[in-house]
């Protein structure tokens, strides 16, 4: 036995230690406490094949790249056993068998390397499944002893045909259900190495994951509205780049940066405020030179300008809503911190447009009458996008129950509350994000006026792309069906479009670095793959607003609430599995409900994963 077992074995062998990364108790190992005692150690000759699994955080990709850096260093990443020992753990987690030369090539460094050892200690590790360590334990050695842990997007594996993945190899749709936290998920970690130029300035200004996404959502939202002559062709119709979003989230959580998006649009919105200011003024000089001639029986009186902007206000009658879309050919982009406004503008006599409102979203026709003309107007192919926020009592108000037709429309994002101060000074030297968000306002307004010349641009998915695209969905719609019941199917189905339609601001951002505009815009494989992996976060997003929306009442649906809720209070902070079942079985829940109940508590963050088999509530 080494060195480097003997001295942390024996001097902690009843001890525990919490990982940094993982944020969790694991004891020292030892293989007959984690082996049945009527199994052996697998002989590293032995076929461990059906052990392999998934990884949890990056693939091969990155794994290999993290090892060339360890060894270009030729650093000792676990000088102790504990962090050698989880070191296996966190290979064969990712890797399977195919860890064992990973393990031999970062563990050499240590003085007391010997490779028959290593590996009995890699079949021990891939032996004792079930552990919880994850791939995330290499990166944090790495990084602890002085290795760069950031993976450019080029070295994550392409698309292989796998779904919802960016540099994963399951073949699971809905994955990272076990997840390792109390938090809701993130994407801009997955991405942010593959967007187009803009969207990588502004995510750099975020101020955590998280931040990054909702600076990113709040991007591409406001983009959507502002990519004139882009379209494509999606179920057999027609369909524009806009999107709903809706970013709820308790007070203070720090929503309130998404108001920065909307200086990226500013430049548009004020070119169309100047040339109303002008064309009303020439209104206003023909006006007095009519009424200074009105008795000339040749004088016409002139026409008022339509009105020019791209914000519409959200507490704004129906017919004013659909006459600015229609002054504006149909354009127009709804931004509201507080989603209250328009829930209280959906309540008046006056201005419920909720129905215009879901028919925007898929360019239905909207007609409506002007009274002051008595004139019947119908506007075709509306394009309106939303960017919305609040709390999720403001969500309710908005949208009182999952069968309104309002809530599949709409991209939810769920902020974390963070009790964590923030520097309020960081930075200030370099100008306000203020600024470098009407910076970046500039770069997009360019790329508007490009595209506002130009002849119709169609977007397209390759043919591998729609297939993957189709496959994927399929699966999705049904395990989330399974888990949620059919009232979220329309959610599945529209964030399916909500896909499409991102990939296709993506690809349109393309053109700011350097890219040419034709006829038929096909889709680059970065920005599908950044398309799933965003949707693939929302998906989980979407499903915890969900759960939290009033249900629609069957016959026995209170009662079927009460159980489900009585169930989730019987069960201790945490548990294992057949604790739960046993719980389930007293209250009259078959087995196979109760497990699919815990992996729906799971998807919505009601339930932590941390491992096989064990779960905890969120503190």
């Amino acid at each position: 036995m080494s060195k480097k077992t003997t001295n942390k074995r024996e001097q902690d062998s009843n001890s525990f230690e919490v990982m940094p990364s993982e944020r969790r108790l694991f004891k020292i190992f030892n293989p007959q406490d984690w082996l049945n005692a009527d199994k052996s150690v697998v002989s590293p000759k032995q076929n461990t094949s059906t052990q392999s699994q998934s990884p949890s955080l990056g693939g091969v990709g990155e794994v290999e790249e993290i090892t060339q850096r360890i060894e270009a260093a030729a650093a000792d990443i676990a000088p102790n056993y504990a962090d050698w020992r989880d070191l296996g753990f966190a290979l064969a987690d990712a890797l399977g068998e195919s860890g064992r030369s990973y393990y031999h090539r970062l563990s050499r460094f240590y003085s007391g390397y010997t490779e028959s050892e290593t590996d009995r200690q890699f079949s021990a590790c891939l032996a004792a499944h079930g552990h919880g360590v994850t791939v995330k334990t290499l990166f944090h050695l790495a990084k602890q002893a002085g290795i760069s842990v950031a993976i450019p997007k080029e070295t994550q594996p392409k698309s292989t045909g796998e779904t919802f993945k960016t540099s994963k190899t399951s073949n699971e749709v809905i994955e990272d259900i076990e997840v390792l936290s109390d938090t809701m998920p993130t994407f801009s970690q997955d991405v942010t190495g593959g967007l187009p130029s803009l969207l990588s300035q502004i995510a750099a200004k975020a101020l955590s994951p998280e931040d990054a996404d909702l600076l990113l959502l709040g991007s591409l939202t406001v983009f959507s509205a502002c990519l004139p002559n882009v379209y494509g062709i999606y179920g057999g119709r027609e369909v524009f780049p806009n999107l709903f979003l809706f970013v709820t989230a308790q007070a203070s959580a720090g929503k309130g940066r998404l108001t920065l998006c909307r200086h990226l649009v500013e430049p548009i919105h004020r070119q169309l405020r100047d040339i109303y200011a002008a064309e009303i003024e020439e209104y206003r000089r023909k006006q007095a030179e009519y009424v200074a001639n009105k008795k000339n029986p040749d004088a016409e009186p002139p026409q008022e300008p339509p009105l020019r902007t791209l914000f519409i206000p959200a507490n704004s009658s129906a017919t004013s809503v659909y006459q600015v879309l229609n002054d504006n050919k149909g354009v127009g982009l709804m931004f509201e911190t507080e989603g209250d406004t328009l829930a209280n503008t959906f309540k008046s006599d006056y201005g419920n447009f909720s129905d215009g409102f879901r028919k925007a979203f898929h360019h239905e026709t909207i007609s409506y009458n002007r009274r002051k003309d008595r004139e019947f107007v119908e506007l075709a192919k509306p394009r309106l996008s939303a960017l919305l926020s609040g709390t999720p009592r403001q969500i309710q108000s908005l949208i009182p129950d999952a069968e309104n037709g309002l809530f599949s429309r709409f991209i939810f994002y769920y902020m974390n509350v963070r009790l964590e101060w923030l520097d309020v000074f960081a930075d200030s030297e370099n100008g306000t994000l203020d600024y470098h968000f009407q910076q970046f306002g500039n770069q997009f307004y360019d790329l508007y006026k490009i595209l506002q010349s130009s002849e119709p641009i169609r977007f397209s998915f390759s043919q591998p792309q729609q297939t993957e695209f189709n496959a994927c969905f399929a699966e999705v719609q049904s395990q989330y069906s399974a888990l949620f019941g059919l009232d979220i199917v329309a959610s599945v189905r529209r964030l399916g479009l909500i896909t499409y339609r991102t990939a296709m601001i993506l690809s349109a951002l393309r053109i700011i670095d350097g890219g040419t505009i034709s006829a038929l815009m096909v889709c680059e494989d970065t920005d599908f793959q950044t398309a799933l992996a965003i949707v693939k976060v929302l998906l989980r997003h979407t499903a915890k607003v969900f759960e939290q929306l009033p249900q629609a009442e069957q016959p026995t649906g209170r009662e079927k609430t009460q159980v489900k809720q009585q169930f989730f209070d019987t069960l201790p902070p945490r548990f294992d599995k057949q604790k739960a079942l046993a719980t389930a079985q007293t209250l009259g829940i078959s087995a196979s409900t109760a497990e699919r109940q815990l992996q729906k508590w799971c998807v919505c963050g009601k339930l932590c994963h941390p491992k096989h088999g064990e779960y905890s509530k969120p503190k």
